[in-house]
């Protein structure tokens, strides 16, 4: 069943937004070779809960962790763990806060410096790939409409493997509402998109080929051939000529350009918001 909101709810829903984006910001400013992702999430629950908020993650069918850190071949669901960060990896940071009960979720990919090209560019075709998702999130679309413009961009137009068995949802008072949104699709198809509905677009593109597995965690999702992986995703509520996105990148990316152990030339020429 899809919930739409109403104007008071959006607001609060935004509110949590802002509090994941700002926690996400805050982590990026600790990034660099050395640190573990263990740290960074725990830097995360502190400050998710410093701000009023409580990390929508945690316990979440039995997810042990604030946030997702998936570094280089991991796509999604990545354990924090004692593992050191270390130049040229690529790292996703996914994130939610439950506030005023309501969910926001939003991810962000970062790269340390020493990064590839090949890494650089995965980047920001993800990232262009979740604003043309977007553009089609508005009342009178559908569904496989934000799906197809994700594939368009990444599979055909560059080459890149869009995961299957994940998908971006629903949010509001629960963090996985109706629909699931693909990254993969037909125009045309799936839920008709109508105002007040809020979704999370989230797309999460291979390197190579489309195919994952689970990691013995049982969350952790891998590339089966070992390359990396990018997520990016945004929150947003469907309108009538353009989507509302409720969760920004705004201080993240201030945060990324500010430290130097992280490499931001992927995302010049005003790429995005």
């Amino acid at each position: 069943m899809i919930i739409y909101k109403k104007e008071q709810e959006i607001e609060w829903m935004r509110h949590s937004n802002e509090i994941v984006a700002n926690t996400i910001a805050h982590l990026a400013g600790m990034l660099r070779p050395g640190i573990t992702t263990q740290q960074l999430d725990s830097a995360a629950g502190t400050f998710i809960r410093d701000h009023g908020g409580i990390p929508s993650f945690l316990n979440y069918h039995g997810y042990p962790y604030n946030t997702c850190i998936s570094v280089n071949d991991a796509v999604v669901h990545g354990f924090p763990s004692s593992r050191e960060l270390q130049e040229g990896d690529l790292i996703s940071i996914d994130c939610g806060v439950f506030k005023n009960g309501f969910h926001g979720d939003s991810a962000y990919s970062f790269a340390i410096a020493g990064a590839g090209d090949d890494v650089l560019k995965l980047m920001r075709v993800t990232k262009e790939s979740l604003y043309k998702g977007i553009e089609k999130a508005i009342a009178g679309n559908r569904v496989g409409d934000v799906a197809w413009a994700v594939q368009e961009h990444t599979e055909r137009l560059h080459g890149y493997g869009v995961v299957r068995e994940l998908v971006g949802h629903g949010i509001g008072r629960s963090l996985h509402e109706d629909p699931q949104v693909p990254n993969f699709g037909k125009r045309g198809n799936g839920a008709k998109l109508l105002p007040g509905m809020t979704i999370a677009i989230e797309p999460m593109i291979n390197m190579g080929k489309k195919d994952v597995y689970y990691d013995t965690d049982g969350w952790t999702v891998r590339t089966k051939d070992g390359k990396p992986a990018a997520h990016y995703e945004h929150s947003v509520c469907v309108q009538k000529d353009k989507a509302d996105i409720l969760s920004t990148f705004v201080p993240i990316e201030a945060a990324e350009a500010a430290n130097s152990h992280l490499v931001f030339k992927y995302s010049d020429a005003a790429v995005l918001q």
